[in-house]
């Protein structure tokens, strides 16, 4: 019986050993995997933000003639259908974003359940005007012969857009807000530069009071201007989580 009593003993010795040993294998891959993180995270925000960049560089504004209905069509679904597109790359971003700056007052945490729900307002944006729209301006084009069917058309076509400039609104206000959310999570922990924290808040701010005191109109150029200047700060995000990756290797080097 004392044989096996010893034999015991040796044996939780060993297994407090390699739980030792365990610990900090665990630890050594959870860097590895954050450093990966920031890698992807910053390349999906780069590549999601030139999309909506391009999109809106794209999009057809103005009015048009009858003939030229069709290729305006097949433009506004060729940029809708790319930012559609970006929108999955830029939640994958801003998770990763968010888990870099991560931290008990859960500034960032908050600013990705916002961004989430401003994600999914400009996904129904996307879709009424780069999806719903070109059925309709089809159907107006062929009623043009019966004045009656034509001018319910053209109702159908303004309850889309205001249906559309409902969900820009909703985009705009909470993209502002989950960016002011970072920001000021980058400001306290100092993850990233302050710089971008900054600028993040100047323009969540400016952009939300330009909205709220009616200056903002969210057409096609002033949306446009909106994702000009979130893009610039993706970008920036992005940009400095890879060289923060590049910096963490060559501190393992």
């Amino acid at each position: 019986m004392t044989d096996f009593r010893d034999r015991r003993h040796l044996f939780v010795q060993d297994l407090d050993i390699r739980r030792g040993y365990g610990l900090t294998t665990f630890s050594l891959h959870s860097t590895v995997r954050r450093m990966t993180d920031d890698h992807l995270s910053g390349w999906a925000l780069i590549a999601g933000s030139i999309g909506m960049i391009i999109t809106m560089s794209l999009h057809p504004s103005g009015q048009i003639a009858i003939g030229q209905v069709e290729p305006m069509i097949r433009r506004l679904i060729a940029v809708h259908g790319l930012a559609l597109a970006c929108v999955p790359l830029l939640f994958l971003g801003a998770w990763g974003l968010t888990g870099r700056l991560a931290s008990r007052d859960r500034l960032a945490v908050a600013g990705i359940v916002i961004y989430a729900f401003a994600l999914m307002a400009v996904t129904n944006a996307a879709v009424a005007d780069g999806l719903v729209t070109p059925g309709v301006l089809r159907q107006l084009v062929a009623s043009s012969g019966s004045p009656t069917a034509v001018d319910g058309w053209r109702m159908m076509a303004r309850y889309n857009f205001y249906v559309n400039q409902a969900y820009a609104e909703v985009f705009v206000i909470a993209s502002s807000a989950a960016i002011l959310l970072w920001s000021a999570a980058i400001w306290r922990s100092r993850q990233l530069a302050r710089a971008l924290g900054v600028y993040g808040c100047v323009l969540g701010l400016v952009t939300l009071l330009a909205l709220f005191s009616g200056h903002l109109n969210l057409d096609a150029h002033g949306f446009g201007i909106i994702i000009f200047g979130q893009a610039a700060w993706f970008i920036a995000a992005g940009a400095l989580l890879l060289r923060r990756e590049d910096q963490l290797v060559a501190a393992k080097v």
